[in-house]
């Protein structure tokens, strides 16, 4: 009895536990069994459960497996960069064996053939580079190189020289000799047509030529196009050539010391003692105290205004502590060749860089080292071309006021022009002018001795550097053409004073002066009455 009632109260337990059980089975089987979703990410297993070993071994072995890809895939993306860097690489050789580099091409004396097969394919390969076989597109009309075109006895040209000739027989021997040997060429090539064999055909001469153009871009080579005629009237031959430009090449590489070159100055003078004054204001900053390397030889002639120009000096020489000058009187007419010719004499110390010079001169220090480089006693002299000042009241006419000096002395067209047609300003040492022979003391007053001496160096064996500087500067003043000047003399005079004016543009606005303003006074009147 006793057993049956502790059965009967022990068995709703069991009950119980029999229930929780199969609720914690129901719920483990649901899930595990549970379907994941697509994104669903795979659940960790749990701290306490007994799965936790195995499943971060499958987790480490599923990351390990993803890295592994990675680096297989990094592998292959650098394999195929390495292809193809070493196939531009070998694009790149290609290109320079048939482009040389211009800089890498020396002559080799130990492989010779090599040296001449590398020059060759670089001189062909000029002809790919230059505009000769296709246009080059070009940014604006500025960057267009223009043709010249030549007959068999003139050439018309957009660069005129010195000349100023439009057209003109060639007068430098490098142009005339240039187009005579590319016309030979030419009429060698038509008599000796290439694959013809032993075919009969017409004889060409020199007389056949009609007409040539040519061009040079100046780091590839000059294009030559002939034309000739053909067999008939409207039949014509045309001959395309081409003079390739060689690599550039090393010919010196030395180390030039200017520091004790001295420089001395030589000014002719007679009166003109405001000018004088401006030149030494010019010389006390340039030479004096930037420079410092100079001499200066004022070589003056009569008496009119010479305590004056003698007080400048010397206040020059008190003030700024200078006592590297010289003043030299001659009482008689002004000769400028004169002057300069005993001024270089003059001097009595060593070989000295002599620069020749006129009042109305405005130099920087810059220039005064360009004298020093560009001079070498026995080999070179220096002939700069300077810039020349337009007359100031007419360039700054629409102002109120003119600009300083220094504010003026700035190369644009507007405000001057090279002057290539003078030879006064030069420098060169002393050995070469007392070897050369000096000036023509014959020659009187103004212009001609300074042409007269640079034809001397240029008859000599000396090397003449003939070239534009940006430190050289004629000062503009009025010019007086006296009646005692020989007629030559006196048109070369007048030429200089309408240069020395305003520009072509300038010059036409004062011609046009009445008609502007009448076009100006219409305008006015009618938009009074609008």
């Amino acid at each position: 009895m006793m057993l049956r009632r502790g059965f009967i109260l022990f068995f709703p337990r069991l009950v119980g536990l029999l229930v929780v059980a199969c609720c914690s089975v129901s719920i483990v089987y649901m899930l595990a069994c549970t379907p994941r979703g697509d994104n669903q990410q795979p659940a960790l297993p749990r701290v306490h459960s007994p799965t936790v070993k195995e499943g971060y071994e499958v987790i480490l072995q599923e990351r390990e497996e993803q890295h592994h890809n990675y680096i297989i895939s990094l592998k292959k993306q650098i394999a195929q960069l390495k292809a193809e860097l070493q196939g531009r690489s070998e694009q790149l050789k290609n290109m320079e064996d048939q482009h040389p580099d211009p800089l890498d091409i020396q002559p080799d004396h130990s492989n010779p053939e090599k040296a001449q097969a590398n020059l060759l394919a670089f001189l062909r390969s000029q002809i790919d580079k230059a505009e000769v076989h296709s246009g080059i597109k070009l940014s604006t009309e500025y960057a267009a190189v223009p043709f010249e075109s030549f007959t068999l006895q003139k050439v018309y040209q957009l660069e005129t020289g010195l000349t100023r000739h439009p057209e003109e027989k060639p007068v430098r021997k490098d142009k005339r000799d240039e187009l005579i040997q590319v016309i030979e060429l030419a009429v060698g090539s038509l008599n000796n047509p290439e694959g013809d064999g032993n075919a009969k055909h017409r004889v060409y001469t020199a007389s056949d030529f009609v007409e040539g153009i040519y061009r040079t871009e100046k780091d590839k080579g000059t294009l030559y196009e002939l034309t000739f005629k053909g067999d008939t009237q409207h039949q014509f031959k045309k001959i395309v050539l081409f003079r390739p430009f060689g690599p550039v090449m090393k010919v010196k590489n030395e180390n030039v010391n200017v520091a004790d070159t001295l420089i001395n100055v030589i000014v002719p003078l007679a009166k003109r003692a405001s000018k004088f004054r401006q030149f030494m204001q010019n010389f006390r900053e340039m030479g004096i105290q930037q420079d410092g390397r100079i001499h200066l030889t004022v070589v003056y002639f009569g008496k009119e205004q010479m305590n004056e120009v003698k007080s400048i000096l010397e206040n020059t020489s008190k003030s700024a502590n200078f006592k590297n000058f010289t003043f030299i009187h001659l009482n008689e007419e002004f000769s400028r060749g004169k002057g300069l010719d005993v001024g270089a004499r003059f001097w009595k110390g060593n070989n000295v860089v002599l620069f020749f010079c006129d009042v109305d001169i405005y130099f920087t220090a810059e220039f005064l080292n360009s004298c020093r480089l560009n001079t070498q006693p026995g080999k070179k002299v220096f002939y700069p071309v300077l810039f020349s000042q337009y007359n100031p009241s007419i360039i700054y006419g629409h102002r109120d006021s003119i600009p300083s000096l220094e504010q003026q002395l700035i190369i644009k067209k507007e405000n001057g022009f090279w002057r290539d047609f003078g030879f006064g300003m030069t420098c060169q040492y002393r050995s070469d002018f007392i070897n050369i022979g000096g000036f023509d003391l014959d020659i009187k007053g103004w212009g001609g001795e300074d042409v007269h001496l640079y034809r001397k160096y240029l008859h000599s064996n000396l090397i003449v550097i003939r070239t534009p500087v940006r430190g050289l500067f004629h000062l503009w003043h009025e010019k007086q053409c006296l009646d005692e000047l020989t007629p030559e003399q006196y048109k070369m005079c007048m030429q200089s004073k309408a240069m020395n004016e305003a520009s072509h543009g300038q010059l036409g606005m004062l011609v046009f002066k009445q008609e502007i303003e009448t076009h100006l006074h219409r305008q006015k009147m009618s938009s009074k009455k609008t």
